[in-house]
């Protein structure tokens, strides 16, 4: 059984890294998977239902703000995606991971850079994690209106940094990453 895993939210200034890990049904094939940065958000939020039905397995985990500013967010990354795989209810035979590095663990894994484009398993994975990040994002909105998550998702965008300059970090800002970094100097 093969694995695929992604993350979503390594470059945004605030909320967690979140990671999946897939074990697709070959009986069950879902038609349009692909990277989910190339989907629109109607089209991923209709597969991501389709995986959940029809995957043998899934799981979705992630790492803090403060993991992500105590680790670095590469570590981070990799330990989202560790914790996803361990998540899932079934061993798989091999895990394939999106990018040019495998986090630790004691399965085989393999790494692709642009994997999800290519892999329908780390498609699926890359389609989990970023509808689950994007609803996490959703939930801080509602906490913190006036930086606009909404809209950009955590991510430097003009809007974004002309909040975090008028209002300051909040506590699902990274403190490690520079914009925010230097607003607290």
């Amino acid at each position: 059984m093969i694995c695929g895993v992604d993350e979503a939210g390594r470059g945004p200034l605030a909320g967690p890294v979140v990671a999946a890990a897939v074990i697709l049904d070959i009986e069950r094939p879902i038609a349009g998977l692909a990277d989910s940065k190339k989907l629109s958000a109607r089209t991923r939020q209709r597969l991501a239902a389709a995986i959940r039905e029809r995957a043998i397995a899934w799981a979705v985990a992630e790492a803090s703000v403060e993991e992500i500013d105590h680790l670095n967010i590469l570590r981070a990354t990799m330990l989202a995606m560790k914790r996803a795989i361990e998540a899932l209810p079934l061993r798989p035979t091999q895990v394939l991971v999106d990018g040019n590095r495998c986090p630790d663990i004691d399965l085989p894994a393999r790494a692709i850079i642009g994997g999800d484009a290519s892999e329908a398993a780390i498609s699926a994975a890359s389609i989990l994690a970023k509808t689950c990040r994007d609803a996490g994002m959703l939930h801080l909105h509602i906490d913190y209106p006036q930086y606009g998550f909404d809209r950009h998702m955590g991510y430097g965008t003009a809007v974004h940094l002309d909040a975090l300059r008028r209002h300051g970090p909040a506590p699902c800002h990274r403190r490690s990453f520079a914009p925010v970094r230097q607003l607290l100097k």
